[in-house]
């Protein structure tokens, strides 16, 4: 090869190397705007575990039933903060999560905030309610969808899945597989939210 042409193939190389870092600055900005858009307005550390959105996403209507055969949809939560997991009795990763999400609503649920539990077991109510009671859960409440359409409309094709809604019905984040959902990180986090949520109204 040319002393040209060594040249000009340094030269290239140093451009693409240029192009790769600014590419690389790029992303990471993107990746940090989508915490910060979260974090830097009060509303604390995201949990490391679950990825949040760029932007809050809209959702898809679902339907599903309570222990009572009411049927409900997420409007039903709309002006809190629900975090939505989906899961089923023979998941052996949902059943044991469950404890955890039991510990969440007791410690953070109320006016603002909802663990909302939704099972796709086929068998319905009654699968549901002898797991509850067999492993001590105390403080979720009993929703299903028989026909499954709600994780599929969600997009939710693994199990568990959870997603992080905001109180204006909007997806901020989802995590596909389980979780400590009692754990400090994603207490405080979820506080936070709730606190700054509080002081915006």
């Amino acid at each position: 090869m040319t002393r040209k042409g060594i040249i000009v193939s340094l030269l290239i190389a140093v451009l693409v190397g240029v192009v790769l870092i600014g590419f690389s600055r790029l992303f990471n900005a993107e990746q940090d705007g989508i915490s910060a858009s979260i974090s830097n307005s009060g509303s604390g550390k995201p949990p490391t575990m679950m990825p949040l959105n760029e932007k809050p996403r809209s959702l898809k209507p679902i339907s599903f039933a309570n222990a009572e055969g009411d049927d409900l949809d997420l409007s039903h939560w709309r002006g809190k903060f629900v975090l939505l997991n989906i899961w089923a009795t023979w998941c052996a990763p949902c059943r044991e999560e469950m404890p955890t999400l039991d510990n969440l609503q007791q410690q953070l649920g109320g006016p603002e905030f909802e663990v909302v539990a939704l099972s796709i077991d086929r068998a319905g109510v009654g699968v549901v309610e002898k797991f509850y009671k067999k492993i001590g859960i105390k403080h979720l409440s009993i929703y299903v969808d028989q026909t499954m359409k709600a994780s599929t409309d969600l997009g939710a094709y693994g199990l568990p899945t959870t997603l992080l809604i905001s109180p204006e019905g909007l997806e901020l984040g989802r995590l596909a597989g389980p979780a400590t959902w009692d754990s400090a990180e994603t207490i405080s986090f979820l506080r936070a939210l709730i606190t700054q949520k509080s002081k915006e109204n």
